[in-house]
């Protein structure tokens, strides 16, 4: 199937590990030019060179989605290389949680700076672009629990629901100039978070998803690739009428829809 994304641009936060490293692969291999931005380098060039490996045209700008001078270098300079902005995926994020009356100010801030004010930032600058393109495609990443948060979930849950009333105010505002705005509502997917984890406890990988998996009707943690899917979807042609929506992607964890 042919989904129409050819040639189109998109910019990717946290595009070097995880969900958003596998986008940005999936995209190009379906002929987009991908934008990736992260704090680090050293993976930054590792999936550049994956990409390019493959033939696929991808810039990589070391940006902070907290840093307003980062984001409109990240735009300055993926206008300059490629002309203009098609997609956006706000996935740059960090997953904090704990006790309420645990979490103090700086906690709050953090996550609040990275998540909310960070995607926000960047579709300050995508939509503008967007609209010179007549229209464009966004998708903001959540969680599950945005819908149906849990006890000792905070800040994250909050944090990432804000996410959701974005896409859905965004939604309405921008489908009269086609730019449509959806979002994809992840589980436990693999990534370097859980990768850090693992490290961190000392225990074999296999050990750790097998212990954490237990939640998860379909009894495995989803893999960034299976993420990447539901995104390119609703980048492309084929979700042309699709606005204002979310995706569970949690193995069916999640009890809403």
């Amino acid at each position: 199937m042919d989904y129409g994304l050819k040639g189109k641009v998109a910019v990717i936060t946290g595009g070097s590990d995880g969900i958003g490293k596998a986008t940005a692969i999936a995209l190009a291999r379906e002929g987009a030019k991908v934008v990736i931005c992260a704090r680090g380098q050293e993976k930054l060039d590792q999936t550049v060179a994956q990409i390019r490996k493959e033939g696929g045209e991808v810039l990589a700008v070391k940006a902070d989605v907290t840093s307003d001078a980062d984001i409109n270098r990240l735009f300055d300079e993926t206008v300059k290389q490629f002309g203009g902005v098609d997609m956006l995926l706000n996935n740059a994020g960090l997953s904090q949680r704990g006790k309420f009356l645990e979490i103090d100010d700086k906690m709050w801030d953090i996550d609040l700076d990275i998540k909310v004010y960070g995607a926000i930032r960047c579709l300050r600058r995508a939509i503008p672009e967007m609209r010179k393109r007549g229209g464009g495609r966004i998708v903001n990443i959540s969680i599950s629990s945005a819908k149906q948060p849990g006890a000792g979930s905070m800040p994250t849950s909050l944090s990432r629901a804000a996410g959701l009333v974005i896409t859905k105010a965004l939604s309405k505002e921008y489908a009269p100039e086609n730019i449509l705005v959806n979002a994809v509502c992840i589980g436990k997917i693999k990534s370097g978070q859980h990768d850090r984890r693992i490290n961190n406890n000392k225990i074999s990988a296999e050990k750790y998803y097998e212990d954490n998996s237990k939640d998860i009707p379909m009894g495995r943690f989803g893999e960034a690739e299976e993420a990447a899917n539901a995104i390119v979807f609703l980048m492309s042609s084929a979700a042309s009428y699709v606005t204002g929506s979310s995706i569970n992607l949690d193995g069916g964890v999640s009890g809403v829809l």
